[in-house]
């Protein structure tokens, strides 16, 4: 359904032998354009697009106002796939004609060009204003259609993607919550080993109390000691005067 309008146009006009000779140069130049416009019309036929467009951009460049080079040109770009270059060509053509049937032909087959070119939003823009200047045109309402529908499917595709997209962000922050709240316990947990090495290296303190009771126990200690002594002195004393019967 995307097959673009044609215009192009056989010469018909029959001219008398004595108006040819009263303005023979006035339409030599006039029909020079339609010469290559039918050359191009040839080689387009044959489906030999790229020499088509060459014919046509000659007939423009001698006649810059041919509106049908212009369109025919567009409709050989179109065919080469060069949807872009194709849809400046029917801009053109829409803008240098003013019969509506022209204009809304230019429009659809803009409207073409912008689909292949996935500008669909504006291919559908393009289509209306065809549709508006032709209602009568069914391929125009059915490629209409044909690029809502795709409109619509990519906008459901978008915002699928997106919710996606969105899930993932979300379960990449959960995860990198996990990882940071994990890293800071084993950061307070290294902490943590180090302080009771480094409480387990240095020498512990004693109270003022512990240290006096540690001294009062010295104390007693070398109290016993000293009388333990001079128990054993006294003892060594008396054994000393036991006489031996």
């Amino acid at each position: 359904m995307f097959g673009i309008s044609n215009n192009r146009r056989q010469d018909r006009s029959v001219f008398l032998t004595a108006l040819i000779f009263l303005i023979f140069s006035g339409f030599t130049f006039a029909q020079a354009d339609k010469k290559f416009i039918r050359e191009g019309n040839r080689e387009y036929d044959k489906e030999k697009f790229s020499e088509s467009e060459i014919s046509y951009r000659r007939a423009i460049d001698k006649n810059k106002e041919s509106s049908d080079a212009v369109f025919n040109t567009g409709d050989a770009l179109y065919k080469q796939k060069k949807f872009e270059e194709a849809g400046k060509q029917f801009i053109e053509n829409h803008n240098m004609n003013e019969d509506k049937k022209k204009k809304s032909s230019s429009l659809y087959n803009l409207g073409n060009s912008l689909l292949m070119a996935n500008k669909v939003q504006e291919s559908i823009d393009a289509y209306k204003g065809s549709l508006k200047l032709n209602p009568k045109n069914a391929e125009g309402k059915y490629n209409l259609a044909y690029a809502q529908d795709l409109l619509k499917q990519q906008e459901q595709q978008k915002q699928q993607q997106q919710q996606n997209q969105d899930k993932q962000d979300q379960n990449k922050d959960q995860q990198d919550k996990k990882d940071q709240k994990k890293e800071d316990q084993n950061k307070q947990d290294q902490n943590k080993n180090q302080q009771q090495q480094q409480q387990q290296q240095q020498p512990q303190e004693i109270s003022k109390e512990d240290a006096e009771r540690v001294l009062n126990a010295l104390a007693n200690d070398e109290k016993n000691v000293q009388e333990k002594v001079k128990l054993a002195k006294a003892l060594k004393a008396k054994v000393r005067t036991v006489k031996n019967w």
